[in-house]
């Protein structure tokens, strides 16, 4: 099984700095950590997209594809070959890897599987390569799974997995939980 895992990185994720905190190092330090989750995960290829943020090379292990894409949408047309993927949404530096698992599990039933975002979105999606027609779909649509549901050709074809929250704004940044490891960049900024 070919198995790609990327960190979707966009400009907007620098609004949610909170006060105080440089945006472009918030930015950074969030990819980074978002990054790591997934680069760490066992016989996936890790890849980075960046939708209009440059530099990410920085921190990126040896080896890794950083893809520029103009819009969040083209994200899964973007990936290199693969059989299965997994898109997380880079503004989700303490995300259990274990979830990202399940939804790789979810696929040997279904051609999609989503990890809903607390207060609507997607914090990740995992598809079956190449991506149903039907399957398009906006990271932040805020009815994605029902949006999904309603346009697949069958019964159980999208299932969900726990959801996880995002940071998409200054606020968010108390649900970070300090007893999860990880997160080192963003925790050494906001401390």
């Amino acid at each position: 099984m070919n198995r790609v895992a990327a960190v979707l990185v966009t400009e907007r994720m620098a609004d949610a700095a909170p006060p105080g905190v440089d945006p472009g190092e918030f930015l950074r330090a969030v990819a980074e950590d978002t990054y790591e989750v997934v680069a760490g995960l066992e016989l996936v290829r890790p890849v980075i997209l960046s939708a209009g943020v440059p530099g990410l090379e920085e921190i990126a292990w040896p080896g890794t594809p950083v893809i520029s894409i103009d819009s969040p949408a083209e994200a899964f047309a973007a990936l290199p070959y693969g059989d299965e993927a997994v898109v997380v949404c880079g503004d989700a530096p303490d995300l259990p890897p274990l979830l990202i698992g399940k939804l790789f599990r979810a696929l040997g039933g279904a051609p999609l599987a989503v990890c809903p975002a607390d207060g609507g979105g997607a914090t990740a999606v995992a598809a079956r390569l190449p991506l149903p027609e039907w399957a398009r779909f906006g990271f932040d649509d805020p009815d994605i799974v029902w949006s999904l549901r309603r346009r697949a050709p069958g019964p159980r074809m999208v299932p969900t997995g726990p959801g996880w929250h995002r940071l998409r704004a200054p606020g968010d940044v108390s649900r970070l939980d300090l007893g999860l490891e990880g997160w080192e960049s963003t925790r050494a900024l906001l401390t």
